[in-house]
């Protein structure tokens, strides 16, 4: 009998990812989405008559129990929430709302509906915001700096809570960032891969962005969502670090990007005070080396080749 995966936050860059590797292993996917006025399934259109959608919220726990309990998955992917870190500021209530206790309202679900039930939690880098320690492990005390930071950490030990005091099979994947062709144009790599394709095609002159020494370590969603998969197999859940353990600053992302169209990025780039984040995290990079050596995992996309990537998957859009 196949497996069954329910994944909350199908429509998103891991979700669609996740989903595709889910398929290939000849799961049944299961996505929870939720009821907006415009439903975006861009990113898994390819796949829609593979999945079964169906409508739930991490606001509406009857919801997600209904939901657990017409379709019994025996893995949960919850990648749902308010994950853009500046709308986080605008809007600290609503994140705390999906973000943290929204995964109180699916561990709860999972409680009540089937215990057996194994649990992924989609835990962030931007929880450890003013890095205690360099490089970051599963170890480093947390200190985020964003009201979307602080969520993530709630959702981060409610998961462990959960773990410990109900044994329930729940693990965390701490992961840094990590990007793809499908990443949203509110983010900064995607901003400027999507920035150098439309100067490159003359349809802008200039790309405008915030701190350009601001360092990150920056992976490939698709190397990232094996990972996901991989802790659900394991016997003992546990949270691990998935990360590139490497790290490079938005101005090589910008010097990256624009060398591969044959432009040099100082003519283009101008930091606007504007992007500057109220509190910006330091340096973030992750020491992947519990999960390399406990799940098996690597990165197979370096920085450059995904950079690559997402700058020709932009070029080709506009090309179109």
């Amino acid at each position: 009998m196949a497996k069954r995966a329910l994944i909350t936050g199908i429509t998103g860059q891991d979700g669609s990812y996740l989903a595709e590797l889910l398929l290939a292993k000849g799961y049944e996917v299961v996505g929870v989405m939720r009821r907006s006025s415009t439903i975006n399934i861009e990113r898994i259109s390819h796949l829609q008559d593979q999945l079964t959608l169906v409508s739930g919220d991490l606001m509406d726990e009857v919801s997600l129990i209904n939901v657990l309990r017409d379709y019994r998955p025996s893995e949960v992917y919850n990648l749902a929430a308010q994950s853009f870190v500046q709308t986080s500021w605008a809007q600290p209530v609503l994140t705390g709302e999906t973000t943290a206790l929204g995964v109180t309202r699916m561990l709860d679900a999972i409680r009540l509906i089937d215990p057996e039930i194994r649990f992924y939690q989609a835990s962030s880098s931007e929880m450890f915001g003013r890095v205690r320690a360099v490089p970051q492990d599963e170890n480093t005390p947390f200190y985020p700096r964003s009201p979307y930071g602080v969520a993530k950490v709630y959702g981060h030990w409610i998961t462990v809570n959960y773990r410990e005091s109900y044994n329930l099979h729940a693990s965390s994947g701490i992961l840094f960032n990590h990007e793809s062709p499908r990443r949203g144009l509110e983010f900064v790599t995607r901003k400027v891969t999507n920035g150098v394709a439309r100067i490159k095609n003359g349809l802008d002159t200039e790309l405008r962005l915030g701190n350009l020494e601001a360092q990150r370590d920056w992976g490939f969603a698709a190397d990232y969502v094996r990972a996901m998969w991989a802790m659900l197999q394991r016997e003992t859940p546990d949270d691990f670090v998935i990360a590139t353990g490497e790290t490079h600053s938005v101005r090589e992302l910008c010097e990256a990007a624009f060398a591969v169209v044959g432009l040099n990025y100082e003519d283009y780039v101008i930091v606007d005070p504007s992007f500057i984040r109220p509190a910006e995290v330091d340096l973030l990079v992750g020491d992947p080396a519990k999960a390399n050596q406990l799940l098996g995992w690597k990165c197979e996309v370096d920085f450059f080749g995904l950079i690559e990537m997402m700058v020709a998957a932009d070029m080709q859009t506009l090309q179109r």
